[in-house]
């Protein structure tokens, strides 16, 4: 049932320096991981100082800080440590995300600038205080979107369209990064093994219901790990895909086809 970590073959990143929000656990905690093994130096940021010593543990190319990207100065502070640590920035994944279940007649102004002040300004701050470092390196940006950044999610409308916010800002930063040679891709996990679920809140009865049906949901049969995502991640970071840009790749066991 567990597939286990590698990186993907051929992908070389060699003393390149990626950042990954969201580092604490999940998808995050894989792809530091996994970039980690195939020789980066990585910065692993998440609001937890003791989620990312964990993440880090056993693993001297991964730095940690600890920040809640929600601040709108931690963007540039994240930047800056990585630039002062190793002089440049090579891949940016912006992983760091919320769910938040909101049927429409229970929201509120502060619930949707809470979600996407994480989900679509902390990404677009980070691209933005990146970019002369990105330029410099002809770099490459990792969003991490879902596949409800293009399927509907009813009773959670808000944090799909945040999701589909950072699709669309995907598409439109390759065409405007394509002259400094930047490629800006984006990776649609469907659900995967995490505590997204515990996290929100939900107790375990409720979790475990919620991975059985959408298990039953998903054509081949499961829910995703963390680690045959975060391969993904760096296939789509690897300098070896040159030509690769603007694009929304969905990984979800086929469930976006259902």
């Amino acid at each position: 049932m567990h597939h286990r970590p590698h990186p993907p073959r051929n992908a070389d990143f060699t003393d390149k320096v990626v950042i990954v929000t969201g580092a604490g656990s999940g998808i995050g905690r894989a792809a530091a991981r996994a970039f980690a093994h195939a020789g980066a130096h990585v910065l692993g940021v998440a609001r937890r100082s003791q989620t990312l010593e964990e993440t880090a543990a056993d693993h001297p190319r991964i730095a940690t800080h600890a920040a809640d990207l929600r601040d709108p100065h931690v963007p540039s502070q994240v930047i800056e440590v990585a630039t002062s640590r190793w002089g440049g920035v090579d891949v940016l994944v912006n992983n760091a995300g919320a769910t938040k279940v909101m049927p429409l007649g229970e929201v509120t102004a502060d619930a949707i600038t809470d979600l996407f002040s994480l989900n679509v300004t902390a990404p677009s701050l980070l691209a933005g205080t990146a970019l002369p470092h990105l330029r410099a390196s002809r770099g490459t940006i990792v969003n991490i979107s879902s596949t409800y950044g293009h399927r509907p999610l009813p009773g959670a409308a808000h944090y799909a369209a945040s999701k589909a916010a950072l699709e669309q800002l995907t598409r439109s930063w390759a065409l405007e990064l394509a002259g400094d040679g930047i490629r800006v891709n984006a990776l649609a996990p469907g659900p995967t093994e995490s505590q997204a679920l515990t996290a929100a809140g939900l107790p375990e009865t409720i979790v475990e219901q919620i991975k059985h049906d959408e298990a039953a949901r998903i054509p081949l049969g499961r829910r995703g790990e963390p680690e045959e995502v975060a391969t993904w991640i760096l296939r789509l970071a690897d300098p070896a895909a040159t030509w690769l840009t603007g694009q929304i790749l969905t990984i979800d066991g086929g469930l976006d086809l259902t």
